[in-house]
């Protein structure tokens, strides 16, 4: 089983943003698998690293508050 509670895992770009996030790495790591795939979804209409860095970087911020 991935990080993401499914066979398939989670996008590549998400992974590689996530590995950048220590803290949101955990904290991704750490949701319910309905979660997890929510925002797996989310990622997929975004088109360049520094958007996913970006995504990650305020869905730690969101989760920190």
């Amino acid at each position: 089983m991935n990080i993401d509670g499914t066979d398939r895992g989670i996008p590549l770009g998400l992974g590689m943003a996530l590995a950048q996030n220590s803290d949101a790495l955990s904290r991704f790591a750490g949701l319910p698998v309905n979660e997890r795939q929510r925002i797996i979804e989310k990622t997929h209409s975004i088109g360049s690293k520094k958007e996913m860095k970006s995504f990650v970087d305020n869905l730690s911020k969101n989760w920190n508050a």
